[in-house]
Formats: C-alpha cells, sequence, structure tokens
C-alpha cells in the first residue's frame, strides 16, 4: 500500500471515529454510585450530616438544623433523564402525638444550592394509619418552589399522593425512573410504580440530585446509585399563543373544544369554544412554557340524578412547541387529562 493510500485511509478511519465519538456524545453518561458511608461529596443545606450505621446498612444520618427547607446536595450529579435508586429509613424523634414529622425522599434536577427542585418522598408512619385518607398520603410527589404538597393536594386531590405498603424505622428502597417530564416511583422492588407523575411541575430539565429529610426526625440514606438515559426531546419555552384543537379525557367522558390564546408577558387571555360553551373568557398564566387556565361555562346534566350547573374549569400542563397536555379538571364534575394540538 502506498504512503498516499495509508494516508487516505488513516483520514477515513479517523472521520469514522469522530462520528462514533460524536454519536456516543448524544447517549447517556455512565452510571453513577454513591455508597454514602461518610459526608464526601455531600454539600449539605440547613441539614447536618453525620457518618452512622442503621440497623446494618453504612450511611449518612440528615437531621434539619432550623425551620425552613433542607437539602444534601451530592456534588457531581447532573441528570436529566434515566433512574435514581436508594436505601432510606427515618426514626422520628418528636414525642408521642406530634403528627407532622415522619418525611423523607430524593430530590432531583435540583439547583446546585437546593432552592429549586422535584420530589419524590414517603411517609411511612402514614402507611400503617387506621385512617384511609391518611393512608392515601404514604408516598407523595411536589416541586421547589411554588407547588408544594398542600396547593397540589387542593387543586388536584388524588394525582400527586398515593398509598404504599411501608414499614416505619425499616429501610425502604426507592426507585425514580425519569423520562422528560414524567417519572415514576417504585417502592422496595415493585415492578408496578406506586405514584406516577406525568406533567411534572418544576422549572428545572436538568440538576442536581439532592437527599431531603424534614424536622422532627433522623433521616438515613444508603446505597444511592444514578443511571442516565439519553434525554427525551422536551425544551422549555414554547409559547401558548395560538389556536388549539383540545380533547379532555376524563373520568365521565370525552370533551373537545378549540381555545384561541393571546400572551403579553406571563399574562394569558383568550377564548373557549365547544363543551360547556361558545367564546367563554379564559384567562391564566405562562412560565417558561407551563401554562394554568381557567374558565367558567355550562354544565349540562347527563344522568337523571344531576342537575344543571356551572362548569368551573382548570386546566394545567406545558406547551411543548406545538403539542400540548396536562391536568383538566371541571371542579365537582369530571377530572383527567388534556391533549392539545396547534392549528396551523
Amino acid at each position: 500500500m502506498t504512503l498516499v493510500k495509508m494516508a487516505r485511509l488513516t483520514l477515513v478511519v479517523c472521520a469514522c471515529a469522530l462520528m462514533m465519538a460524536s454519536a456516543r456524545g448524544q447517549s447517556a453518561p455512565a452510571p453513577q454510585a454513591f455508597p454514602l458511608t461518610d459526608g464526601t461529596g455531600l454539600e449539605p443545606h440547613n441539614v447536618k450530616v453525620d457518618a452512622v450505621e442503621y440497623k446494618g446498612h453504612k450511611a449518612v444520618r440528615l437531621t434539619k438544623q432550623a425551620e425552613g427547607d433542607g437539602t444534601a446536595v451530592l456534588h457531581g450529579s447532573d441528570f436529566q433523564d434515566g433512574v435514581i435508586e436508594a436505601d432510606v429509613a427515618l426514626k422520628v424523634t418528636t414525642p408521642p402525638g406530634v403528627r407532622m414529622p415522619g418525611f423523607i425522599g430524593l430530590a432531583f434536577r435540583a439547583k446546585a444550592d437546593g432552592s429549586q427542585y422535584e420530589l419524590f418522598y414517603i411517609r411511612p408512619g402514614n402507611s400503617k394509619a387506621e385512617d384511609q385518607s391518611m393512608r392515601n398520603h404514604s408516598v407523595q410527589y411536589c416541586a421547589e418552589p411554588g407547588f408544594g404538597w398542600y396547593p397540589l393536594r387542593k387543586q388536584w386531590p388524588e394525582v400527586y399522593e398515593s398509598y404504599a405498603d411501608i414499614d416505619p424505622e425499616q429501610w425502604t428502597h426507592l426507585r425514580i425512573e425519569v423520562a422528560g417530564r414524567a417519572a415514576k416511583l417504585y417502592v422496595n422492588g415493585s415492578s408496578k410504580p406506586s405514584l406516577l407523575v406525568d406533567g411534572m411541575k418544576g422549572p428545572n430539565l436538568r440538576g442536581a440530585v439532592a437527599l431531603w429529610p424534614s424536622a422532627g426526625e433522623e433521616a438515613y440514606f444508603s446505597n444511592l446509585r444514578i443511571t442516565p438515559a439519553a434525554a427525551q426531546a422536551v425544551k422549555n419555552g414554547s409559547d401558548v399563543a395560538g389556536e388549539w384543537d383540545v380533547r379532555f379525557t376524563s373520568d365521565y367522558g370525552a370533551y373537545d373544544g378549540v381555545l384561541k390564546l393571546t400572551r403579553e408577558s406571563n399574562a394569558i387571555t383568550g377564548t373557549w369554544t365547544g363543551a360547556f360553551g361558545d367564546a367563554l373568557p379564559v384567562k391564566g398564566s405562562w412560565r417558561d412554557g407551563y401554562v394554568e387556565l381557567t374558565f367558567t361555562g355550562v354544565w349540562m346534566k347527563q344522568a337523571p340524578d344531576e342537575t344543571d350547573g356551572p362548569a368551573v374549569t382548570t386546566m394545567a400542563g406545558w406547551i411543548d412547541g406545538d403539542a400540548g397536555k396536562g391536568r383538566m379538571r371541571v371542579l365537582a364534575r369530571a377530572d383527567g387529562q388534556f391533549s392539545a394540538k396547534r392549528k396551523q
């Protein structure tokens, strides 16, 4: 082989190698393991971190230092989509009869200072309660700031919390699967998720992973592992202005309508035409592609035991380009999901 041919072959091989490297650059990063046998690699915010052993596990113990939020952020964690797993346990230290303590969870897509995050957490004490309502608060989702458990529970009952069988003061294995704007929480190796969230509320599509305790307890964490996946093709910032075909699929039935919307800064105005009335005034808010809308129409009775009345309607979800989806609810009438497609 001549030197010229060898040089050409070398260029081809190098070009192929660069293409393969580029392709690999689009794939998921390598898994990360955090044994959590000491405080190395943790940045505490309003928590104290101690290396301990709890019920056969080497672990870190987190205790809150003061009122307000608290996290311990994992240095080097940069998570968008994939799986987060860890063993967690908690020991309540307040006197009997104090119901508030008993929360422990894993935050993700967090800011480095712990001020913004998505969160799944568990309440083992609720899992064994004699009150079914309390049992239904055993596993919960929230996002801070702005979407804590209380507003989510009041606005969207039963959507962001559920039941799981959890033993207090014992080790519990948590597995969180995240893909785009959706996430699932699995408890103790179950093949079925205990809680599904489609349309997470947080503003960040990627960020750190953090340990999350609450006040009045000792929170233990061990054996945390992050397995990233290739990122889903979603981006923040899509505008809601325009005309949209909407399908509302609820527990009562399916309803269709057309939204005509305009936006000035973060304020949305417009109309809804379809089920519940024509040209109904719509108002709402926009935040980096996340929208919340309200309008009131008329609910026509659909069963003998019903009555006509107002259709007080709330919508909340994300716009991704020319499509949108999220939750939709007609107060005391129907609840479900909506999907939207921009008219061209």
